[in-house]
C-alpha cells in the first residue's frame, strides 16, 4: 500500500483497515485499504 501511495504522489494514507477471512483448505484471504491524502494550503 505504501508504494502504491508512493507512486500516486500522495502524502499519506488515513483509516487504513485490515481484514481476514478464512478460505478452504485452510487458507486466508487478506484485504488491506485506506484513504490516500495529499495535503495543500488552503
Amino acid at each position: 500500500m505504501i508504494n502504491q501511495a508512493q507512486d500516486l504522489g500522495v502524502d499519506t494514507v488515513i483509516k487504513m483497515r485490515f481484514m481476514t477471512s478464512a478460505v478452504m483448505g485452510g487458507a486466508a484471504e487478506l484485504l488491506t485499504y485506506g484513504t490516500a491524502v495529499k495535503i495543500r494550503k488552503l
